[in-house]
C-alpha cells in the first residue's frame, strides 16, 4: 500500500485517510461475517449521521503551488453541496496549436531527437469488481449460509517526478489501470486491479483539461475563447473560491447497484418485498458513504500540480472503483437467503495535460541566428547544433557551466529563437517560452551583426512580456568581432542600461573573446557569485 504523508501534492489522499478513519465504524466485516455482525453493521449504518462540515472541513493544511492561474468565469454556487459551477476560459489560439493541434503526430514538425515537452494523456482508473452471490456447500447439506466475497478494488493511476528524466517522449497516449476482479465463493475477495505509475521529469506540470476532440470542434466556430463548464469546490463547504475541479463517475446512485442471482426475481420483484426495502434503506447509508468518499477523492487542483521537486512518494491522480459487497454481508434475521450482491463502483477517467518546464538557473533568449547555440558551446559542455540558418535549434538544450572547483556550477537553457509575434504562437511561439519561465535569470543574446540590435532587443522584450519580471537580466552582445559593430554596441549599451541598470557585455563566441568575463557575469546573474 502506497503511503501519502507530508506532501503538498497528496492533499486529496490525506483527506481520504481522515475521512475513512471517521467512518471506520461503518465498514462491514472483511471476513466470515455472521448474522450478529451483519446486524450490528447495518444498525450502525441506520443510526449514522454524516457531518458535511467535517467531510469538507479541510482538504489539506497545505496548498499546491499555483504556478500559473487557470482563467475561469464564475457562474453560481450550491450552498447545500459546496459545488460551484464555473466555465473554464480556453484560448482558441491554444487549441489550434500543440497539444490541441488538428495535425496528426506524423504531420507535426519533428526535432532531430526524441525530445517532447508537451503531452496530452487520457487516463482511466480501474472498475471495482462485483460482489459474489454464493452459498456454502458440503457433503452434509446442499446449501448453507451465504459466503460470496467482495469484489476487488479497481487499480489507480499514480504519478511521480523523478530525477534523471529529461523528456516526456516515452509517455503513452493513454493509460488504463486494471479492473478489480469479481468476488469468489468461500468468502474470498476478488483480486485488486493493477495500479499504473507514471514517471515524469522533475519540472513537469500536470493539468486537467477537457476532451481535446470536443474543444477542436467548438473552436472551429469561435474566434477568441471557448467556455467549458465544470464543477468546482473550495477548501471547505463555505469556501466559494474555486480550488479544485470535481471529476464525476458515471455510476449508480444511492440505493442502486444491486445484482440478483435469479432471472425471474429481478430488482423490480425485490422492490415489492418489505425485507429487501428495509435492507436497502440501511445499505443506502453505505452507498452514501462510498459516494461521498469518491467526491472528496475525485478532486484535482484547478491550477494543476507543479512537480518542481522530486516526489518523495507516488501521487494519486485517479482512484480506482470500490469493490462491490458480496452476499455474505446480507444475512440477517429477515434475510436468510440473500440471492443478491452489490456491483463494483466504476472507474474514473479524464484528460490531462503534461507540460515540462525545464529547470535551469538561466535562460538564453534571442532571435533566430543570434548566436545562442554557438555561445552555449563556447561557455559550457553542451553541444547544440550550430548553423547559419534560422531556427537551427528545434528543441531546448541545457548546458552546465562551471565556475571553478571551489564554486557552484549553474545551468543554462537554450530555447529556439523567437520572432516577432512569438507570444501569439508565431514561429516556435509559446511552445518553448515555458522553458525560461522557471529560471532565476535571463540572458538576452543580441547579434551585433544585425543592422539595428536595439530594435531586436525591443522585439524580445515585447514577446517575453511579464516573464522578465523579478528576474536578473544580462545582455550578451554577440558577433562583436565583425566590422562596424562598435557603434551598434554603444547604442545598444545606452538602451540596456536605461532598463533598471541591466548589464551588457560584448563577446565573440566564434573567437572565444571575452568568454571568461561573460561566464563570471552569468554566474552573478544566476546568483552563484
Amino acid at each position: 500500500m502506497l503511503k501519502f504523508k507530508n506532501s503538498a501534492k497528496n492533499l486529496i489522499a490525506v483527506t481520504r485517510t481522515t475521512y475513512s478513519r471517521y467512518y471506520s465504524t461503518l465498514e462491514p466485516a472483511e471476513h466470515a461475517p455472521g448474522q450478529e455482525e451483519n446486524e450490528a453493521w447495518l444498525t450502525s449504518l441506520e443510526n449514522s449521521n454524516f457531518d458535511e462540515n467535517f467531510y469538507f472541513k479541510k482538504i489539506s493544511n497545505e496548498k499546491p503551488k499555483e504556478y500559473q492561474k487557470t482563467p475561469y468565469r464564475f457562474i453560481n454556487e450550491d450552498t447545500d453541496t459546496g459545488i460551484m459551477n464555473i466555465n473554464l476560459l480556453i484560448n482558441t489560439q491554444t487549441i489550434k496549436s500543440s497539444p490541441y493541434s488538428s495535425l496528426s503526430a506524423r504531420q507535426r514538425p519533428k526535432a532531430e531527437s526524441n525530445f517532447s515537452d508537451v503531452r496530452v494523456l487520457k487516463l482511466s482508473s480501474g472498475n471495482g469488481g462485483n460482489g459474489s452471490i454464493s452459498f456454502f456447500r458440503d457433503a452434509g447439506r446442499s446449501i448453507g449460509p451465504p459466503d460470496g466475497g467482495d469484489g476487488g478494488q479497481g487499480g489507480s493511476i499514480y504519478i511521480q517526478a523523478i530525477e534523471g528524466l529529461t523528456s516526456l517522449n516515452k509517455l503513452k497516449q493513454s493509460y488504463r489501470a486494471g479492473d478489480g476482479e469479481k468476488g469468489q465463493q468461500r468468502q474470498l475477495d476478488g483480486a485488486t486491479g493493477k495500479d499504473i505509475l507514471i514517471n515524469v521529469p522533475v519540472g513537469t506540470i500536470v493539468k486537467w483539461i477537457p476532451d481535446p476532440l470536443i474543444l477542436k470542434e467548438q473552436g472551429k466556430e469561435v474566434q477568441d475563447y471557448i467556455e467549458y463548464p465544470v464543477e468546482a469546490r473550495g477548501e471547505t463547504m463555505e469556501d466559494y473560491d474555486p480550488k479544485f475541479i470535481q471529476i464525476r463517475r458515471d455510476d449508480y446512485k444511492v440505493g442502486e447497484g444491486w445484482l440478483f442471482k435469479d432471472n425471474d426475481k429481478t430488482e423490480e420483484w425485490h422492490k415489492d418485498k418489505e425485507f429487501f426495502n428495509t435492507l436497502n434503506m440501511k445499505v443506502s447509508k453505505y452507498d452514501e458513504k462510498i459516494i461521498k468518499e469518491e467526491e472528496v477523492g475525485d478532486l484535482f487542483p484547478l491550477h494543476g500540480l507543479d512537480l518542481s521537486q522530486p516526489s518523495p512518494a507516488p501521487i494519486l491522480l485517479l482512484k480506482g472503483g470500490t469493490g462491490g459487497l458480496g452476499n455474505m454481508h446480507f444475512l440477517t434475521n429477515d434475510v436468510r437467503n440473500p440471492r443478491f450482491c452489490k456491483k463494483g463502483r466504476k472507474h474514473l477517467q479524464g484528460h490531462f495535460l503534461f507540460e515540462l518546464k525545464l529547470l535551469a538557473d538561466l535562460g538564453l533568449v534571442g532571435l533566430p541566428n543570434a548566436g545562442k547555440s554557438t555561445l552555449l558551446r563556447a561557455i559550457s559542455n553542451a553541444r547544440p547544433r550550430v548553423g547559419h540558418w534560422e531556427f537551427t535549434t528545434l528543441q531546448p538544450t541545457i548546458g552546465t557551466i562551471s565556475l571553478g572547483f571551489d564554486k557552484d556550477s549553474f545551468t543554462v537553457a537554450d530555447i529556439p529563437g523567437l520572432i516577432k509575434g512569438a507570444s501569439q504562437n508565431k514561429g516556435m511561439g509559446i511552445d518553448f517560452l515555458r522553458h525560461v519561465e522557471r529560471s532565476g535569470g535571463l540572458v538576452f543574446v543580441i547579434s551585433l551583426g544585425n543592422n539595428d540590435p536595439v530594435a531586436d532587443f525591443e522585439v524580445l522584450l515585447n514577446e517575453m512580456g511579464e516573464r522578465v519580471q523579478n528576474k536578473n537580466i544580462l545582455v550578451a552582445a554577440t558577433k562583436a568581432d565583425l566590422e562596424n559593430t562598435q557603434e551598434r554596441f554603444v547604442k545598444l549599451k545606452e538602451f540596456v542600461e536605461k532598463q533598471n541598470g541591466w548589464k551588457i557585455i560584448p563577446v565573440s563566441a566564434q573567437n572565444q573573446e571575452n568568454i571568461e568575463n561573460l561566464i563570471l557575469l552569468m554566474g552573478e546573474c544566476a546568483g552563484k557569485l
